[in-house]
């Protein structure tokens, strides 16, 4: 058995990144860059005002300068004035030897005259210089970067209609269990209804990965080719029971006789101790345990980074902080613990119900608090690592 960080170091050795694709950029939100880009131009472009008022030349501030023309965002013309003022507009060009702007409410303007009136106007003020924010040339964002909204405003601004990406894993849910019963269905005795195809779905969702969902009773033959078949097909499989070492749990039996390599299996940790991670030549495998609340917790500590990392991300662990603990903790030494959580971003309080099982207590949680194995007691307002929710 390994600890949490030999885990999540294992994680970080055996997953790589998947094949590189090329998007329309308005089609690339959330993938990760698979190259770095370089600007092909500069932004802005050239000398542009940052908001409605008037251009001139600062040594000639406290002189009435006479209004010589006016010039909108989006004229083309070359305006050349060897002293004076002009009207401008936010976004427009700056004519030649002009270098700074004044806004128009603190001006007064009579018979074709400005007088400035701003007497905390700098040289260069509400300029934004050529090259300002990205000068032609350089790096604009780096490989591995995931791409946002505003990310894509910004490439798009560089004129760039393509980009390169590393590809969107293909991932398969497959739930195991003869107690297992579709919502929708009628519950027979010693019978539940299946909720974590769906709660693995969702999660995958947020990530803009699609998948498929399969279920199959307690049976070695029947697990074994579910298995065998996703694997052929996908990226990424997310076995969810199964995996522990009772008369039906069959997962580790399949992965055995379908030779996936044996990265971990099991982890000092709670919940989630029975943790199966493999590989095999261009699929990755969890074995989710069965119970819900140890299958979420296992899929945001090592799935959702191992994820990250097959779209082409670097920082692909859940965001940590510290913040003080609302009330003393008391715990067994010799297991790490993931415990649910909710932070107002002031202080963390652990809430009740952190059973394996219970998924109420996650509905409710933003967060997890990580303590180590070797800590056995937390005084009430300690720091303690938070691991944020995505």
């Amino acid at each position: 058995m390994i600890s949490v960080k030999q885990a999540k170091e294992l994680i970080k050795i055996n997953v790589i990144p998947l094949s590189i694709i090329e998007l329309n950029v308005i089609d690339s939100l959330d993938y990760f860059l698979a190259e770095s880009i370089v600007a092909p131009i500069s932004i802005p472009p050239f000398n542009q005002s940052a908001m409605d008022g008037y251009a001139f030349r600062y040594e000639e501030k406290n002189q009435p300068l006479r209004i010589a023309d006016e010039v909108a965002a989006g004229d083309l013309r070359e305006v050349n004035l060897e002293s004076g003022a002009v009207r401008i507009f936010t976004g427009a060009k700056i004519p030649e030897g002009f270098d700074t702007v004044v806004m128009q409410e603190l001006t007064e303007v009579k018979d074709g005259f400005l007088k400035v009136k701003d007497d905390g106007l700098k040289y260069g003020g509400n300029v934004r210089l050529k090259g300002s924010q990205i000068e032609i040339g350089n790096v604009t964002l780096e490989k591995g970067t995931q791409i946002t909204a505003a990310g894509i405003g910004y490439i798009s601004a560089l004129g760039l209609t393509k980009v390169k990406v590393y590809k969107l894993p293909r991932v398969a849910i497959i739930a195991t269990g003869n107690e297992l019963v579709k919502p929708g269905n009628e519950l027979k005795e010693g019978q539940i209804f299946e909720s974590n195809t769906f709660m693995l779905q969702a999660a995958l969702n947020k990530l803009m990965i699609e998948s498929t969902i399969t279920v199959v009773e307690d049976n070695q033959l029947v697990t074994q080719n579910a298995i065998e078949e996703a694997i052929r097909n996908h990226d990424l499989v997310l076995l969810s029971g199964g995996i522990s070492v009772g008369d039906y749990d069959f997962v580790k039996l399949s992965l055995e006789k379908l030779g996936v390599e044996d990265v971990f299996y099991k982890v000092k940790q709670k919940p989630g101790k029975p943790l199966f991670f493999g590989k095999t030549a261009g699929c990755y495998i969890f074995g989710l345990p069965g119970n819900p609340a140890a299958a979420l917790s296992c899929f945001y500590q090592y799935a959702y980074p191992s994820i990250k990392l097959m779209m082409g991300g670097e920082n692909v662990f859940l965001p940590k902080i510290k913040f003080p603990i609302s009330k003393k903790l008391i715990k067994k030494e010799g297991r790490s613990v993931f415990y649910k959580a909710y932070t107002d971003y002031q202080s963390v309080t652990i809430l009740d119900g952190q059973g394996s099982d219970m998924l109420k207590t996650f509905a409710l949680a933003n967060c997890f608090v990580y303590v180590s194995d070797e800590v056995e007691q937390i005084n009430k307002n300690e720091l303690v690592e938070v691991h944020l929710f995505p």
